[in-house]
């Protein structure tokens, strides 16, 4: 049997990196417009169907300490008592979300991101959680899917007992780097002695399904050190690893103008680097999902890439289909029949706008046919990286070879580098195209010449 084809073609990722959408959602949220609003939204809600499943997404933007690399929506502060209003602000969000929905229709997805979501108390998380069982259906453990995002610097056992009692069953650990000095360059001192506590107790709580993750690219990093890092977490075996790339972008967030730019890695290094990686997790026995994300072979993941069910949304990929989306607190975003909604990012917008008795929301699009039948196009591609155009055909009743001829006419020198295999009757993204499927799927981009592709993270 001849040898499998790399994943890692160095030439190839050299060629292609580039700045482009991750694709959490198409069109992604530089096209939502100001003049979408709650009107809009509450339409959307009244015209989905009763019968499907729903997905909760919680915003906790509170940060007690500040890391230099982070570009999510935070609010750095030791003010513990900031909590308490937004909390409240939340609860009265759940209410007006609910009265928009089927009561009976089940949250089967829930995740509480941020910020540190473990910057509220024990009994502010319990209290959130129970105010959402009022409001909504919460399905069994078995059929849950139910996670939140953990600092171990603000988790103990004892708080991870109590998430587990309160029915999350899927933890995301941040960690990034171990190493010492790369900690100190991004204000993240996290020994690793504080996620091994973290994630032991996970395990004899019973949660079914750890993630760790790393990034890539940040000052001091090496290939020897990174290395090490991979090493300790190959020994924790977490049930899934994300690597990300370390996106430098200090125009758009500004606690990155505190990283010393001449201590970041070179193109070249960041390069060998991503090739350890590759080369460790394979030899870990982790199977590559896609994009920045690897699983071990039982968990859900794995088996979702293998079974074809794969999907993705705004926290990455998934394992749950047609759901729809309902996002809570200050810039969260939900998907919500044909629209995209996010609320208002900043916390004053998000507090005057439930403090009114209005849903925060901010901003939005509807989907246009066109964009409905590119997001298919697109989601097929990076999910389970092969494209039938008999299946878009079905569908969305359009001849995919006539109506893509000049995408397709676009991938050709793609084709020619081996990164797809384009046939006559689908594409299929071959091993060399995996790491580059954000590539291969940004032909299908209408808007792309439309904005600036430097507001988008480079592929690599």
């Amino acid at each position: 049997m001849p040898p499998a084809a790399p994943l890692f073609r160095p030439d190839l990722l050299a060629r292609y990196d580039a700045h482009g959408p991750r694709y959490t959602s198409y069109p992604t949220a530089v096209q939502f417009s100001d003049s979408f609003d709650p009107a809009h939204y509450r339409e959307a809600a009244k015209n989905t169907s009763a019968s499907a499943d729903l997905s909760l997404y919680f915003h906790i933007p509170f940060c007690d300490t500040v890391c230099f690399y982070c570009g999510c929506n935070k609010i750095a502060t030791k003010n513990r008592a900031h909590a308490r209003p937004y909390l409240d602000r939340m609860k009265r969000e759940l209410a007006l979300q609910a009265a928009l929905f089927e009561p009976s229709r089940p949250v089967t997805q829930l995740h509480w991101g941020g910020g540190t979501p473990t910057f509220l108390s024990h009994d502010e998380m319990t209290e959130l959680m129970s105010a959402t069982r009022e409001h909504f259906d919460l399905v069994d453990d078995e059929r849950a899917e139910y996670s939140i995002e953990v600092d171990p610097r603000e988790a103990s056992a004892e708080t991870v007992a109590l998430l587990r009692e309160l029915g999350f069953n899927r933890l995301s650990l941040g960690v990034q780097d171990f190493d010492e000095r790369v900690q100190q360059a991004v204000n993240r001192i996290q020994p690793r002695e504080m996620t091994e506590t973290v994630l032991n107790a996970a395990r004899e709580n019973g949660f079914r399904s750890v993630s760790v993750d790393l990034i890539y690219g940040l000052p001091h990093q090496s290939v020897d050190s990174f290395s090490r890092t991979l090493d300790a977490i190959i020994e924790l075996k977490p049930d899934r690893v994300s690597v990300f790339g370390y996106a430098h972008m200090p125009t758009l967030f500004k606690m990155q103008r505190q990283i010393d730019e001449s201590a970041l890695p070179s193109p070249a290094v960041r390069l060998a680097i991503l090739e350890r990686v590759i080369a460790r997790m394979s030899e870990a026995g982790y199977v590559y999902i896609g994009l920045d994300h690897f699983a071990l072979p039982g968990d859900e993941l794995a088996r979702a890439l293998e079974a074809g069910t794969l999907q993705r949304n705004f926290q990455g990929y998934s394992t749950h289909a047609d759901c729809d989306l309902i996002g809570i607190g200050a810039s969260s975003i939900g998907k919500v029949g044909d629209v995209y909604a996010q609320n208002a990012r900043e916390l004053d917008g998000y507090a005057s706008a439930i403090d009114a008795g209005e849903l925060a929301i901010a901003r939005g699009v509807r989907l246009s046919a066109d964009d409905t039948l590119r997001r298919d196009v697109i989601m097929r591609l990076m999910c389970g990286g092969e494209l039938r155009f008999d299946d878009i055909a079905m569908k969305h009743g359009i001849a995919f070879p006539a109506a893509f001829a000049d995408e397709l006419a676009r991938l050709a020198p793609m084709a020619d580098d081996g990164l797809i295999d384009l046939a006559r009757d689908a594409i299929r993204v071959l091993p060399a195209g995996r790491m580059l499927v954000r590539n291969v799927a940004s032909i299908f981009d209408r808007y792309l010449g439309q904005a600036s592709l430097r507001r988008f993270s480079r592929t690599i």
